[in-house]
């Protein structure tokens, strides 16, 4: 009888392989997916979006748009005080903005550069010519109104934010000191204009909105110059009218608002329609954002108070 062979299993047990590394790499490609999902999707919004909402956007993150006031008071005027040169005065309003953001800092970088060079400068100086440098520094420095203009501009962008109901017009609301003075405008959007089409009736939002600015205004003691303005495109409306009436009626309906909602009469200093003459847009004068209602709070003094005569 044949003897029979033993059979032998042999169990091999693979070793465990990457033990080094584990799952870091799903780590790392998990973050590869999100940022590729969230580059992609920035790019869709950056396509998607039209040129107004482009510049609505880049005006609202701007630090020449609403700025934070560091004051103590924290309301309107913040605590800073209108100083001689303050208050109210005349002048026109170019509505599309003539300063460039960094001229201001160029000056201010002027201005101190002066003033720490002028302060060994003169000692030798006589003080026929410390008094000309001083004038000649006097136009570089920050206006006083500056911290009264950026509350007014901080207290408008919160009155926005605490009504729902006109909060969503906050990329349709472009303010920003000029060298003429605060300028808030009311720009319209597609699908959501201020005013109704080929007329100066304004929509219900509108009117809150022009309300909520009075308030703010109505605070300040500086004249107020209202301007109207439209796109590129003539209309053909009732009895002749042009974008020049259809600009100046518009006009004239916010300061009719704006006086009646707290800003007395003689603070109102123009009222103008400007048609399509000063477009926001100039490369594209028939957008929407061309059509818009301009309320500059200006710079300068109060007018001296009538004399009386017995």
């Amino acid at each position: 009888m044949a003897s029979e062979n033993p059979i032998i299993i042999k169990r091999i047990k693979k070793g465990a392989h990457g033990g080094h590394h584990g799952g870091a790499w799903k780590v790392a490609y998990a973050d590869f997916v999100t940022a590729m999902m969230a580059f992609f999707l920035l790019m869709w919004l950056i396509n998607t979006t039209t040129p107004e909402q482009k510049r609505g956007i880049a005006d609202y993150f701007a630090a020449q748009s609403i700025s934070q006031s560091t004051s103590g008071a924290g309301g309107v005027l913040g605590g800073t005080v209108l100083g001689p040169v303050g208050g109210k005065a005349g002048g026109t309003m170019s509505v599309v903005q003539n300063q460039n953001p960094t001229v201001h800092n160029t000056e201010h970088a002027q201005a101190r550069s002066h003033l720490r060079g002028g302060a060994t400068q003169a000692q030798g100086q006589d003080p026929a010519s410390q008094s000309h440098s001083a004038d000649h520094l006097q136009p570089a420095l920050p206006s006083a109104q500056d911290g009264a203009f950026a509350s007014a501009a901080e207290a408008i962008h919160q009155a926005m934010q605490t009504m729902p109901d006109i909060a969503k017009l906050s990329r349709q609301v472009i303010v920003d000191q000029t060298p003429k003075g605060l300028r808030i405008q009311l720009v319209d959007q597609d699908g959501q204009p201020m005013f109704r089409a080929g007329s100066a009736t304004p929509m219900p939002y509108t009117v809150k909105l022009l309300r909520a600015i009075a308030k703010v205004i109505a605070a300040l003691p500086n004249r107020v110059a209202i301007s109207g303005h439209t796109d590129g495109r003539n209309i053909d409306g009732p009895n002749g009218m042009t974008n020049w009436e259809l600009s100046a009626d518009r006009a004239n309906a916010a300061r009719a608002i704006l006086t009646q909602s707290g800003i007395p009469n003689d603070q109102v200093y123009e009222v103008a329609g400007k048609a399509g003459s000063e477009p926001l847009l100039p490369e594209d004068p028939d957008a929407p954002a061309n059509r818009r209602i301009s309320i500059v709070v200006m710079r300068g003094s109060p007018p001296a108070p009538p004399h009386i005569h017995p």
